[in-house]
């Protein structure tokens, strides 16, 4: 093989290896062509946006801001982490809330068939109604009042009153008034022999004598009003 030939095989060998530089310069070149617009038109619209926060925009500031998010990388990593809990626990509460919400909208609903809602807004009502027509005065004097009917009401449920309250009723519902005979002087110093009489005027001098205690003091010493106890 002759010199001129072996220099035209190298020359196609290093043709063959310098075709793929060509190419992707080439691709090179068209993608430059494709960007500069787009970088021009992007240039642009950044100048544009920070010309409109150039006042409120200082150099210094993202510096700072750099500086603590440096600074702060501990806390970001922590709350970033923290962040992660919370998607967990939502992530595990999401099939307990579908079927709990269900539960809990069907027992609302049967609350609202019975009234329950209706009933708490009439209380609210009321309350609100009390507060119009009563001053905070009126109020505390209707408490001390109530105290004492509650005070009365604990007297009426001891014993010895329910089974005398028990017992007169029972008297008054078995007397036949339309059947009591007239009866004068003679009949009344009769009527004084009998042991039932006897015992009946008996229990009418002991309520006499306990009625006199009412005159005395308008029962005043009887309705001693309770001792509060602060806390």
């Amino acid at each position: 093989m002759t010199n001129e030939e072996l220099i035209l095989a190298k020359l196609e060998k290093i043709e063959a290896q310098l075709e793929p530089m060509t190419k992707s310069q080439q691709a090179l070149l068209e993608l430059k062509e494709d960007i500069v617009p787009l970088g021009n038109t992007a240039v642009k619209l950044l100048i544009q946006e920070l010309r409109e926060v150039e006042a409120g925009f200082q150099l210094e500031d993202l510096l700072l801001f750099v500086k603590r998010l440096v600074r702060n990388i501990r806390n970001l990593n922590w709350g970033l982490k923290q962040l992660e809990n919370i998607i967990d626990f939502i992530n595990d509460l999401e099939p307990l809330m579908k079927s709990a919400v269900p539960q809990v909208i069907a027992h609302l609903d049967q609350l609202e068939r019975r009234g329950v809602f209706r009933i708490i807004r009439a209380m609210l009502d009321i309350r609100a109604k009390i507060a119009d027509a009563y001053t905070p005065e009126d109020i505390e004097q209707i408490g001390d009042g109530a105290v004492n009917v509650l005070r009365l009401a604990k007297k009426f449920a001891e014993p010895k009153t329910v089974a005398f309250m028990e017992r007169l009723t029972q008297m008054t519902s078995e007397i036949d008034l339309t059947q009591a005979p007239k009866v004068g002087p003679m009949g009344l110093a009769a009527a004084g022999f009998n042991n039932e009489v006897k015992e009946g005027l008996g229990v009418i001098l002991e309520l006499t004598k306990a009625m006199a205690k009412l005159k005395a003091g308008n029962g005043s010493d009887q309705l001693k009003q309770p001792q509060i106890v602060e806390k």
